[in-house]
């Protein structure tokens, strides 16, 4: 991990700041989900837990005080074991868990301690229990359904997640960047007779060699009218749909960096196709181009979602007027619906959707996915091309490339 013990510190130091006075909040790390009757998936920590304490060990604990003057903070691991370990492989000790996540060694405590620490500021110090309403740990669900009258924090660490520090815009820039290069191996994969799973298995092999064993999604690799399924995510063999001249393939792929996510969605057009094709995929081509611009130089602090996606949407219905898909006179709502089917960004971060306020305007620190696509059926192409980006003191700037152009998007 290259993130600093002073970013978990700062974190919750900025979380003590907005705890209720006279309360403890207690976070799950979580623990492994079942993948079948003998095996789990790959395990990844709670993403609060892991914004306050930088731990992915399944099943820590953490438990934050703010009694009066006094700010506590009290991290639970599994003690190292050699027998559990000889199985399940090596436990991190208390004293690397101090490093990674500054929390001091003294305050880090074994997990059979943690009843007797939640029983000693729940009762005897008469603390007021909180705990994080968006886990979806099954830890976190027990102990809500065992404590009577507890808060709900998730909204403090919702607005602190949504603007990020320099070290986790670092991160995310250095996620867009394997991803991409991940996605430049890939492009030997653009031939004729490849299918979806070659592009697949490229993408996520580049990925891992990377470091980035979990994606931050599950990655689409959907070639011609796949693409017309917006979450196409099981990929197709060669008995589906394979690479010939003309056809093109919707990718939509993200790595993780120390935890933080990119979301980058790229389309290649695999040769030529007929002229009536080539015309249409040019003309959506341009479109997008000019959206992606005309959405990179919208961005700053003060603007919403809301008002993006309506801008995009006006350019959207001149555009389709002057391409004779709809009529100068049209309900020009109903109509941009028919192709314009998803919003025009989201927050990245330790999520790729990443918890937020959408109905808040953006400030400086916010990092987003922008994705502007239209995609019509009766010309049998709809795309997408994605990129991130960090909003500013007074724009936005890329975090990805932003690369677009004819050149990068013709394979042949």
């Amino acid at each position: 991990m290259s993130l600093s013990p002073d970013l978990f510190r700062n974190n919750r130091l900025k979380f003590f700041d907005r705890i209720p006075e006279n309360s403890a909040v207690v976070l799950f790390a979580g623990s492994s989900r079942k993948m079948s009757q003998d095996s789990e998936y790959r395990f990844l920590p709670d993403r609060n837990f892991y914004y306050l304490t930088g731990i992915s060990t399944e099943n820590a604990r953490l438990i934050m005080v703010r009694n009066g003057d006094i700010r506590d903070c009290f991290l639970f691991m599994p003690p190292k074991d050699e027998t559990a370990e000889r199985w399940h492989g090596k436990r991190m000790t208390f004293a690397e868990a101090s490093r990674l996540s500054g929390i001091e060694e003294k305050d880090i405590l074994p997990i059979g301690d943690f009843e007797d620490k939640l029983y000693f500021v729940s009762r005897d110090l008469l603390l007021d229990l909180c705990y994080d309403g968006t886990s979806i740990s099954d830890e976190n669900a027990s102990f809500v359904k065992s404590h009577d009258g507890i808060k709900d924090i998730s909204s403090v660490l919702t607005s602190l997640r949504m603007v990020k520090s320099e070290e986790e815009i670092e991160a995310i820039r250095k996620a867009a960047k394997l991803t991409e290069d991940a996605l430049s191996d890939m492009k030997e994969m653009l031939v004729a007779g490849s299918c979806e799973n070659d592009c697949y298995a490229a993408l996520e092999y580049g990925m891992a060699k990377r470091g980035s064993l979990i994606p931050a999604f599950s990655t689409i690799t959907a070639i011609d009218g796949n693409a017309f399924y917006l979450h196409h995510s099981d990929p197709e063999g060669p008995e589906g749909p394979v690479f010939r001249e003309g056809s093109f393939i919707q990718i939509d792929v993200g790595g993780r960096y120390d935890g933080y996510c990119a979301d980058i969605s790229r389309v290649y057009f695999i040769g030529r196709g007929d002229p009536q094709t080539e015309k249409r995929r040019e003309a959506l081509l341009g479109l997008s181009r000019k959206l992606r611009a005309e959405a990179f130089a919208y961005i700053k602090p003060g603007i919403t979602f809301k008002g993006l996606n309506e801008h995009m949407k006006d350019l959207l219905g001149k555009w389709l007027v002057e391409n004779e898909l709809c009529a100068a006179d049209a309900d020009m709502a109903e109509e941009t619906k028919k192709y314009y089917w998803h919003n025009t960004g989201h927050h990245l971060g330790l999520d790729v959707h990443d918890i937020s306020d959408r109905e808040a305007p953006f400030e400086a620190g916010n990092c987003l996915a922008i994705e502007p696509g239209v995609y019509i059926p009766q010309w049998d192409i709809g795309f997408r091309i994605e990129d991130d980006v960090l909003v500013t003191g007074s724009g936005c700037e890329l975090l990805s490339s932003g690369i677009d152009t004819p050149e990068s998007v013709y394979i042949g």
